[in-house]
C-alpha cells in the first residue's frame, strides 16, 4: 500500500478481516461496497466472478506480460504463488526422505501421526496422488476415490483448521509428517535450523488473486493499484516477509540463489507442482468441502 500510495498519491486503507465469498457478495446485492480490492485467489475470482460479484480485470492498466498466461484472469489479477507442500521431521525416519504423496500415506516404512488441513485446498489431490493418479489426471478431481483415500489414513491423521494450528503440531511433535503452505513450513525450517524441511515435488501450486467486488467507486484507482504491486522487486520483499512466491517471472532472474531455493514460482520449484484448476473448484469447492468435512470428522 505505502509505494502505492508515495507513487499515486491514492491513500490506501487496509481492512485485516478476510473477504470472505458471503461478506462480499452481502455488499454487492446491497450496493454498499466498502472494500475495493480484495486478496483471495483464482478459484474464489472464478466463481465469484461467474455469479456477476466481481469487476473484471482492466488489461489495459494491467500488465498480462507480467504474469504467465494463465495467472491473468477474466476477474483474478495474480499476485503470488503459494503452495500445498509435503512437510516433514527429518530426524523421524532414519535418514530415509519422503519425496512424494505414496510416502506421505505409508505409515508402514515413514511411521508417525500425519496432518492434512481440515479443508479441500491441496489435501484431495495429495490423495489421488498417493493413489496413484499421475499429476495429468488430477482434474477434474474424482472426490469419492479421493475422499477414499484419505479415510484409509484418517486412524493415522490429525486435521488441522489453523495455520498455526498446522505448525504447532510438527513442532511438538505430534506428527512426523503434514500438508503445509509452504509460508508456514518455510518458518519452521528456520527455527528448527532444518530439522524440519519441505520439498515442492508433488506440491499444490495456488495463485493468489487481486479481485474487486462489483460496484466499487475506484475501479480506476483499483486497477492501478493492482499494476503497481506488478512490480517484482516489491514482490521480492513480500516473499521474503511472508514467504509467498512472485508471480511475475521476472522476479527469478533478481533473486540470489538462496532466494531462488525456497520459491514456489521459481523455474525450478514451479514445474515440480500441478497448478490448482480454478475452473474446477469454481464449480465443485462448496459440495467437495461438505463431502470433505463429513469424511474427516
Amino acid at each position: 500500500g505505502e509505494p502505492f500510495t508515495k507513487a499515486s498519491g491514492v491513500k490506501v486503507t487496509i481492512d485485516g478481516t478476510f473477504p470472505s465469498s458471503a461478506k462480499i457478495k452481502a455488499m454487492v446485492d446491497a450496493k454498499n461496497v466498502t472494500w475495493d480490492v480484495c486478496d483471495r485467489n483464482h478459484a474464489a475470482a472464478e466463481e465469484l466472478g461467474q455469479q456477476g460479484l466481481l469487476e473484471e480485470i482492466d488489461y489495459a492498466i494491467v500488465d498480462k506480460k507480467k504474469l504467465r498466461p494463465e495467472h491473468a484472469g477474466k476477474w483474478g489479477c495474480g499476485s503470488y504463488i503459494y503452495a500445498n507442500v509435503l512437510t516433514y521431521n527429518t530426524e523421524a525416519f532414519g535418514g530415509k526422505k519422503p519425496m512424494t504423496w505414496k510416502d506421505f500415506w505409508n505409515v508402514k516404512d515413514f511411521p508417525g501421526k500425519r496432518a492434512l488441513r481440515k479443508h479441500i485446498d491441496g489435501q484431495l489431490e495429495a490423495a489421488l496422488l498417493a493413489d496413484g493418479v499421475a499429476p495429468k489426471d488430477i482434474y477434474p478431481i474424482d472426490l469419492k476415490r479421493a475422499l477414499a483415500k484419505i479415510k484409509e489414513l484418517k486412524p493415522h491423521c490429525i486435521f488441522w483448521n489453523t495455520g498455526a494450528e498446522s505448525q504447532q503440531v510438527l513442532r511438538d511433535k505430534e506428527v512426523t509428517m503434514a500438508n503445509l503452505w509452504n509460508t508456514r513450513a518455510s518458518v519452521l525450517r528456520a527455527e528448527s535450523k532444518g530439522k524440519i524441511d519441505y520439498h515442492y515435488n508433488e506440491g499444490s501450486a495456488w495463485v493468489g488473486a487481486w479481485i474487486s467486488p462489483k460496484g466499487t467507486k475506484a475501479r480506476k484507482e483499483v486497477m492501478q493499484f493492482m499494476a503497481s504491486s506488478q512490480d517484482p522487486a516489491q514482490q521480492i520483499e513480500l516473499y521474503k516477509m511472508l514467504g509467498n512466491g512472485p508471480v511475475n517471472p521476472a522476479a527469478a532472474a533478481m533473486m540470489s540463489d538462496e532466494l531462488k531455493a525456497l520459491d514456489p514460482g521459481s523455474p525450478a520449484n514451479y514445474p515440480k507442482q500441478i497448478p490448482a484448476s480454478a475452473e474446477w473448484y469454481a464449480k465443485n469447492s462448496a459440495a467437495a468441502l461438505t463431502a470433505y468435512i463429513e469424511a474427516v470428522s
